[in-house]
């Protein structure tokens, strides 16, 4: 359920609501009790990610990711990347499972 604001143009009282998104918007001040009430666009609440798996650069731009890599290896250091979905690793090469069957 939102939290909404209010301003009440008689009274200049100012304040928020907890409401369903389906109440009607309120019409009269708690403090004069005058029906001058009219609902405040807010600035909203910002978002927050609690938690274990959010990370502030899992949403990066692909331009942010390029310039990071260029950077990387300007400074010398080699990302450790595991392989990726279709089996090839940071270097190109393929890691496919070698299996060897032995004579019974």
């Amino acid at each position: 359920m939102p939290t909404y604001e209010y301003h009440c143009d008689g009274c200049e009282h100012h304040f928020d609501e907890f409401q369903s998104i389906t109440e009607e918007a309120l019409k009269t001040c708690p403090a004069c009790q005058e029906p001058k009430l009219r609902r405040v666009f807010g600035a909203g609440a910002a978002i927050l990610f609690k938690g274990s798996g959010f990370y502030q650069t899992d949403y990066r731009s692909a331009s942010y990711k390029a310039a990071a890599k260029a950077e990387a290896e300007s400074t010398g250091t080699k990302s450790t990347s595991k392989a990726d979905a279709n089996g090839s690793s940071a270097n190109g090469s393929t890691t496919a499972a070698k299996t060897s069957k032995s004579p019974t």
